[in-house]
């Protein structure tokens, strides 16, 4: 399958603040300023100086590449990516991909088509002449992959299933390609607890409806509890990113994953609805005193994954609406 993984690196900044994400801002880490405006958490005292990257000398290589937590895979002859319509056998996924840094996921094929020429105008990428952006995974019918030097553009589909699918087979993706030190990003929208639409959310902790700080899932019958951690320095430098003259509020805060859209986000207007309007606002307004300053149905699964496999990751989402005011996001939401 063709690719367009042969780049020039020059265009790229040098890390900033020790950490592998090319910032194009530099020194923009507050420097003193707040925005009069802006409603943001600044009490840094909350983050722990550990990475939040479980045990990295056991589920790493020494080199920084990925060390995958299962023994099954050395025992097979190809591991197929079946979602991503590659396997380790029929591609060459060093060559395709062993220069990757940044995994960038979100939730639609055509977002993730302009997040990558987006991506291409910023680090100032050229494609080969008389070539184009190719859908790398475009035969897999499920997601789509957009490749632009270091980075990797990717559609993770709705919901925890979808993107723990696609989680499973990029993090095999990173190990056959002999990646080092990748970091993941998912960047989406969400609905706001307290904000409003076109609000920046920087998430320092995924919890659950209950307010669980772990992915649930049963395997093999039995109840699997694996922690959802971000990794905490990674999100101090996205958020010193925000700059004071920027056209919205950045925040930082805990980020609500639910595994259904209408009434696991406490919705009055999905097919079914068995409680009152009064039940769901003191539901919100108390998971709002909790700190939860969002709400979406994907973090969860995306923090302890990536925990799991000792990958740095971290997830920015816009807000289309403050769901203290209301539940239905229209088409003008979407835009923002």
């Amino acid at each position: 399958m063709p690719c367009n993984c042969k780049v020039e690196m020059n265009g790229i900044p040098h890390p900033h603040n020790g950490c592998e994400f090319h910032l194009r801002k530099e020194n923009t880490e507050h420097n003193g300023h707040h925005h009069p405006h802006r409603k943001t958490f600044d009490n840094d005292d909350r983050y722990e100086e550990e990475d939040c990257v479980a045990g990295d000398e056991t589920v790493r290589y020494p080199d920084g590449s990925v060390r995958l937590r299962n023994p099954n895979i050395e025992l097979m002859d190809q591991d197929i990516l079946y979602h991503l319509a590659l396997g380790s056998g029929s591609h060459d996924l060093v060559e395709m991909f062993g220069d990757v840094k940044f995994v960038c996921m979100g939730g639609t094929p055509k977002r993730m088509e302009q997040f990558a020429y987006n991506i291409m105008a910023e680090i100032g990428h050229k494609l080969p002449c008389g070539t184009t952006l190719q859908d790398i995974s475009q035969f897999s019918y499920r997601y789509s992959m957009y490749k632009v030097g270091p980075v990797l553009s990717i559609s993770h589909g709705m919901g925890i299933p979808s993107v723990g699918i696609l989680l499973h087979e990029v993090i095999k993706l990173m190990y056959h390609a002999k990646v080092h030190d990748p970091v993941f990003f998912r960047i989406g929208t969400c609905g706001g607890i307290g904000y409003e639409g076109g609000t920046v959310i920087i998430s320092d902790d995924a919890v659950d409806g209950a307010l669980r700080n772990v992915f649930e899932l049963l395997v093999l019958g039995k109840s699997i509890q694996r922690p959802a951690k971000f990794d905490k320095r990674l999100v101090r430098e996205l958020k010193g990113l925000a700059d004071p003259e920027d056209p919205y509020d950045t925040v930082t805060g805990k980020t609500m994953c639910t595994y259904d859209f209408y009434e696991g986000q406490g919705r009055l207007d999905g097919a079914f609805c068995d409680f009152t309007e009064a039940d769901k606002m003191e539901y919100l307004e108390n998971i709002y005193k909790a700190g939860v300053v969002n709400i979406e149905m994907e973090s969860l699964a995306f923090a302890a994954l990536t925990h799991q496999a000792g990958i740095k990751a971290a997830v920015v989402c816009v807000t289309l609406l403050d769901r203290l005011k209301g539940d239905q996001v229209n088409h003008d939401n979407q835009r923002c």
